[in-house]
C-alpha cells in the first residue's frame, strides 16, 4: 500500500545551555506554556499544537485504516473473555462483606455492601458508572468507608490529570457531608474512630505536598504535616492495629514515616525514624511492637526488624527476620495472630507465614512461573488472609487461606466467558546472558503448536524502572496476539526488582543502561532459540518502559519490525531539567539530577531517546500519548515521532496517536481501554506483515 503523507511537524531551534553544554531542541515549541492550566482544562490547550496533534491523529486513523476489522475483532475478543456483569470477592469487615461488582455493559463499577454472610440485602455505596455518564474521562483513585460504617469516601478524577476531587457522604441519606475537597492527591483515610479524613494536597505543580485533616462531617480544613523537599511523595495510611494514621514521605531511594497516635487524631505527627538518605523504610503495628521493612545496614534485599518502642527510631531496632542476598522481601501484612512477608526467589514470589510463637511455613506453588499476591483485608482479629493465584496460563484464582490450619480454599477463579482452555498454552521460563553475565529472566507464553523454528511473530514486552517487577500473569489481552501464533514473551530486565533489589540498582542512575542491553540481550535469546527471528520481533513498552523502546530503537533498530511504545518517556534530559514538572525532582534519584550533576547530564544525553536519535532506518513505530497526563507530558511522544521522521533513513511508518480526553493511564472505562490495546496489537500485526510497504 501506499501510505498518505506524515504531517511535518515545524522545526523552530531553540538553544539551552546548561553546565557549559549546548544543545538545540528543533520541536520545543510543542510544550505550552501553559500546560497546568491544559491537566485542567484540554480547551486551553494552544492553537498551533492542538492543530498538530489532530493531524497527527488524523494521519495515524488512515494509515491503519487497514486495520480496523483486525482491531473491532480484538477488541471483541478481548471484551468476549471479561465477564461483564464480574463482582469481587466479598471482603468482609464487622457487619458487612463489602464488594465491587459490574452490571451487564457498564465501563465502570458499582462498590456495595451487604449484611454480613447473606446473599442479599444490598446496599448501593458507589455507582461509578452512573458518575461517569456524559464525561469523556471518569477514574476513582480510592474509594472507602469509614471504620464505624457510616461514611463513604471517594475521589473522582474527570480529566485523567490526576487532581481528584473528594468526596464524602452519610450512607444512611446518600447525602453528601461539608463541601468537596479539590486539588486532592488520589490518596486519603478516615481515622480509626471515623471523626475525621487525612487527604492529601496537590500543588500548582500537581505535586502532593501537603497533608491536610478535616471533621469527616465536614468541616475547616487543617494543616498537619508540609513536605518542603519537592523531591519527595506523601501516602497517608492507618496501622493494621488501628493504633496509628501514618504519613509516608519518600522517593525511590529515601522514605521517612510521621505518626499520630489515633487515641488522639488532632495530635501532632512525630516522625519515627528520620529520612538518610538511602535508607528505605515502611513500619506497621503489630499489637505490642512495630515491625520494620528496611534496607538499612546494607540490606540490598532487606530484611525485618522489630521495635517495642512507642516511636520505633533505628536506636530501637532490632534484626528479626535477618537479610539473605537474593531473597527479596517486598512486603508483609500483620494480622493478630500472624505475620505474613511476601518474598520473591529468582523471579518467582512466595508468601511465608510467622506465628507469634516465631514458627514459620511458605505457601507457593509449582508452575516455572507465576504470580503470588497478598490482597489487604479490613480486619485485624482474623486468621484468614486472602491472596490471588495466577500465571501466563492460569487465570486469576482467589483464595482464602487459613493461617492456622493452613487450608486454602478457592473462593473464586476468573471467568472467561468465551472459553479458555489452559491446556492449549505452555509457558516457558528462559535465561538470556547479557554481556556482563548476568542471567536475565524472560518469562514466555505460546500455543503448544506454535513452532520453534523462528517463523513464529514474537512480542517482546519491558520496562525495567523504579523497581517494578514484571510479573508473570494471566492476562486476557494478550491472547489475542498468542491465539494468532505470536509468542508474547516478557523481559525481565535490570531497573525492575524482578531478581532482588539489587536487580533494580543495578538499572538506574549510572547503571541504567543495563536496561537497555538487557533487553537487547533477551530479544537476541529468543532469536538463537528459534523463538523469534531478528528484524521480525515487536517491542512494546509503556511510560518508563517506552523509554526503554526508545533507547533500544536507536541503538539496535535491526533488532525489531515493529517498536509500540505507549506514554513514552523518550524526552529524559529536557524533562529531568524542568523543575516546574510533576515528576521532576522526585525522580532524581532514579536517573539523577542533570542541572547540578555534569556526570548525570552526560549520562542522561547518553541515553535520552529522544536526544540520540541518528540517522539510520528506524522500523516502524507507534507512540501513544494523553493530552491531560502530568507522569509523561503530550510533547514526549509527539516530539520523538516528528525527530524520528526527520532523521529516519527508511520509509517505515511513524505513527503518533494522542488521546485529547485522558491522561496517562488512557482511557478509564474497563472495555474503552481495550480498544486502544486492540490499536497497539493491531498495528504490530500490521508492521510485522509488511502490509504497509509499497508494492
Amino acid at each position: 500500500m501506499i501510505l498518505p503523507t506524515a504531517p511535518v511537524a515545524p522545526k523552530i531551534p531553540h538553544t539551552i545551555e546548561q553546565l557549559g553544554r549546548v544543545r538545540t531542541d528543533d520541536y520545543a515549541w510543542m510544550k505550552d506554556d501553559n500546560w497546568q492550566q491544559v491537566l485542567r482544562d484540554p480547551k486551553a490547550l494552544r492553537a498551533d499544537v492542538r492543530t498538530h496533534l489532530e493531524a497527527e491523529n488524523a494521519y495515524l486513523k488512515t494509515a491503519l485504516a487497514g486495520t480496523e476489522a483486525l482491531q473491532a475483532a480484538m477488541f471483541a475478543e478481548m471484551k468476549g473473555r471479561i465477564k461483564e456483569d464480574d463482582s469481587s470477592v466479598p471482603a468482609p469487615d464487622g457487619p458487612y462483606d463489602y464488594y465491587s461488582r459490574y452490571a451487564l455493559g457498564a465501563e465502570h463499577p458499582v462498590h456495595a455492601r451487604r449484611p454480613r454472610g447473606q446473599a442479599d440485602g444490598e446496599q448501593v455505596l458507589l455507582d461509578e458508572d452512573a458518575l461517569a455518564k456524559g464525561k469523556a474521562y471518569f477514574q476513582v483513585g480510592a474509594a472507602s468507608h469509614s471504620p464505624d460504617h457510616k461514611l463513604y469516601g471517594w475521589a473522582a478524577d474527570e480529566q485523567g490529570s490526576e487532581y481528584y476531587t473528594l468526596r464524602v457522604k452519610d450512607l444512611a441519606s446518600g447525602q453528601e457531608v461539608g463541601p468537596p475537597v479539590e486539588s486532592a492527591y488520589g490518596d486519603f483515610v478516615f481515622s480509626p474512630d471515623s471523626a475525621w479524613v487525612f487527604w492529601i494536597w496537590r500543588d500548582e505543580n500537581a505535586r502532593p505536598s501537603k497533608v491536610f485533616r478535616r471533621p469527616a462531617r465536614g468541616g475547616e480544613d487543617v494543616l498537619v504535616y508540609e513536605e518542603a523537599d519537592d523531591g519527595m511523595f506523601l501516602g497517608v495510611g492507618v496501622a493494621a492495629d488501628d493504633s496509628h494514621i501514618l504519613i509516608h514521605v519518600g522517593n525511590q531511594e529515601t522514605t521517612e514515616i510521621w505518626l499520630i497516635p489515633a487515641t488522639d487524631p488532632t495530635a501532632a505527627p512525630v516522625v519515627a525514624e528520620p529520612r538518610r538518605v538511602g535508607v528505605k523504610y515502611s513500619a506497621d503495628h503489630w499489637s505490642d511492637r512495630w515491625v520494620i521493612r528496611t534496607n538499612d545496614d546494607g540490606a540490598v534485599d532487606f530484611k525485618l526488624s522489630v521495635s517495642e518502642a512507642a516511636v520505633p527510631a533505628k536506636a530501637t531496632w532490632r534484626d528479626w527476620i535477618a537479610h539473605t542476598p537474593g531473597r527479596y522481601v517486598t512486603g508483609f501484612a500483620a494480622y493478630a495472630g500472624y505475620l505474613v512477608r511476601a518474598e520473591r526467589v529468582n523471579a518467582l514470589d512466595r508468601l511465608v507465614v510467622t506465628a507469634r510463637d516465631g514458627s514459620e511455613h511458605i505457601v507457593d506453588f509449582a508452575e516455572d512461573a507465576y504470580a503470588l499476591n497478598l490482597e489487604g483485608g479490613y480486619e485485624y482479629a482474623t486468621t484468614t488472609a486472602r491472596f490471588v493465584y495466577q500465571s501466563p496460563t492460569t487465570p486469576r484464582q482467589t483464595f482464602d487461606y487459613d493461617l492456622a490450619t493452613r487450608e486454602r480454599t478457592l473462593r473464586k477463579t476468573q471467568e472467561i466467558p468465551s472459553g479458555h482452555d489452559p491446556s492449549r498454552y505452555v509457558a516457558r521460563r528462559l535465561y538470556a546472558k547479557a554481556a556482563d553475565g548476568a542471567e536475565v529472566p524472560i518469562s514466555l507464553l505460546m500455543l503448544k503448536d506454535t513452532p520453534q523454528d523462528g517463523s513464529a511473530p514474537a512480542l517482546l514486552y519491558g520496562y525495567g524502572s523504579y523497581g517494578h517487577a514484571m510479573e508473570p500473569s494471566f492476562s486476557i489481552r494478550n491472547l489475542s496476539l498468542v491465539d494468532r501464533g505470536w509468542i508474547w514473551a516478557v523481559a525481565h530486565v535490570r531497573g525492575g526488582s524482578d531478581k532482588g533489589w539489587g536487580w533494580f540498582l543495578d538499572g538506574r542512575k549510572d547503571r541504567k543502561p543495563n536496561s537497555f542491553t538487557d533487553f537487547i540481550a533477551c530479544a537476541e535469546h529468543l532469536a538463537a532459540e528459534g523463538y523469534a527471528t531478528k528484524g521480525r520481533i515487536a517491542a512494546y513498552g509503556g511510560s518508563a518502559g517506552g523509554m526503554l523502546m526508545g533507547a533500544v530503537a536507536n541503538l539496535r533498530p535491526d533488532l525489531w519490525g515493529a517498536i509500540v511504545a505507549a506514554v513514552p518517556f523518550v524526552d529524559v534530559l529536557n524533562t529531568m531539567s524542568d523543575t516546574t514538572l510533576p515528576l521532576t525532582p522526585p525522580e532524581w534519584p532514579e536517573w539523577g539530577n542533570p542541572i547540578e550533576d555534569p556526570a548525570a547530564y552526560d549520562l542522561i544525553e547518553s541515553y535520552s531517546p529522544y536526544d540520540r536519535v541518528s540517522a539510520q532506518a528506524y522500523p516502524p513505530v507507534l507512540a501513544t500519548g494523553g493530552l491531560s497526563d502530568p507522569r509523561v507530558t503530550y510533547w514526549e511522544p509527539a516530539k520523538w515521532v516528528a525527530k524520528l521522521r526527520d532523521y529516519t533513513t527508511g520509509d517505515a511508518p511513524i505513527l503518533l496517536k494522542i488521546n485529547m480526553e485522558a491522561g496517562h493511564g488512557g482511557a478509564s472505562g474497563r472495555f474503552d481501554f481495550l480498544k486502544e490495546i486492540a490499536l497497539d496489537y493491531a498495528f504490530a500485526v500490521w508492521a510485522l506483515e509488511g502490509s504497509w510497504k509499497a508494492a
